[in-house]
């Protein structure tokens, strides 16, 4: 099982991969995570990521497709799925990745898109930015992130509804409640 969360900075993504991935006996997929883990591993690739992100780069999409071509070699064969949080970004790694899928002869079974207000985004980052000290949850960084979701992620929501695989999810309701409606589209 392929999974994909979408969803702006504070959607709850993290919180509801953590919860699917649990149940359902998936390997979470988290750019963000992975990409340290790289670092921290001292792989070729985590070399070379490290040296962008000192330099103030984004990591390139050919090291993510990389990196993921790697994960799904990795992972299938240990869990039922995998769940991608944060990936794909954009539409090119979103063809990249179809390309990757159709060469193992895999294919992204749902993609669940959580929606919450604009205003809520930055309740929940403020908030988040407060109980846990993210650097990436301060108000200048908070509305780049919001922008670049907006341009480079809003394109793929129309890609998946014309697959006919994306899931709308209304993120303003209580934890347990975004789960139940995430568990009723996946059973």
């Amino acid at each position: 099982m392929i999974i994909i969360l979408l969803g702006p900075p504070g959607a709850g993504k993290g919180t509801q991969a953590k919860m699917i991935c649990k149940k359902k006996k998936l390997f979470h997929f988290s750019t963000g995570e992975i990409l340290r883990n790289e670092v921290e591993k001292k792989t070729k690739i985590g070399e070379k990521i490290d040296q962008i992100i000192n330099e103030g780069r984004l990591v390139s999409d050919d090291i993510i497709i990389s990196i993921v071509e790697k994960i799904i070699s990795e992972e299938f064969s240990k869990n039922d799925g995998i769940l991608f949080d944060g990936f794909p970004r954009n539409l090119d790694q979103a063809n990249a990745f179809e390309e990757l899928l159709n060469k193992v002869g895999k294919k992204i079974d749902c993609v669940l898109h959580i929606t919450i207000d604009k205003d809520e985004v930055v309740e929940r980052i403020k908030k988040r930015g407060l109980e846990e000290n993210r650097k990436d949850d301060n108000s200048e960084i908070l509305k780049s992130r919001i922008e670049v979701y907006l341009k480079e992620t809003s394109p793929l929501i129309n890609l998946y509804k014309k697959k006919n695989i994306l899931e709308k999810i209304d993120g303003m309701k209580s934890i347990e409640n975004v789960n139940n409606d995430i568990n009723k589209i996946l059973n």
